[in-house]
């Protein structure tokens, strides 16, 4: 059986971003039970030279979104780097999971070959869509999506890995 470029790009993502929203609901009801602001955990890093929590969401969407747009060959949605609070991150990560639901299995599968021009390391190169995928978008997207659920955990919130694989 030929893979689904759908199945395993769009498909995945839209199942991880969901578990990320899932774990997002816990932090919520984590911070009321211990009774402080969520907020706090938005800028909450593992190390003093790392990107914050926010940036995590926001990459894990951007990694994507950016997959999906250029195999598809449209423009990707512009979102703003901007949230601070915990509602304005849970509000990005419903912006990524709508784009990859607005997208149709058809729009991808048979695209495995397609060739996707790419930055690499600062050169331009050109890839197939499922050398894309495998060795940029996905290890991009999961360093960002585990980051945000380490970040998470280290700061308390009751989750393991149920809660990251679904």
């Amino acid at each position: 059986m030929p893979i689904s470029l759908y199945a395993s790009s769009a498909g995945v993502f839209i199942r991880m971003l969901s578990n990320l929203e899932a774990i997002l609901a816990k932090a919520e009801a984590y911070a009321a039970e211990r009774k402080f602001n969520p907020d706090v955990l938005v800028a909450s890093r593992l190390a003093p030279d790392m990107n914050p929590f926010s940036f995590q969401i926001q990459a894990a969407t951007d990694r994507s979104k950016l997959f999906v747009a250029r195999v598809i060959g449209q423009p990707a949605p512009g979102w703003e780097d901007t949230e601070k609070t915990f509602a304005e991150v849970k509000e990005r990560l419903q912006k990524g999971l709508a784009y990859h639901r607005s997208i149709a299995q058809a729009d991808l599968d048979g695209l495995e070959d397609k060739l996707i021009p790419l930055k690499i390391r600062g050169e331009d190169v050109q890839w197939p869509a499922l050398k894309y995928l495998l060795e940029n978008a996905m290890p991009n997207f999961y360093f960002h999506y585990t980051t945000a659920y380490a970040i998470l955990r280290h700061n308390g919130v009751p989750v393991g890995k149920r809660d990251f694989t679904g």
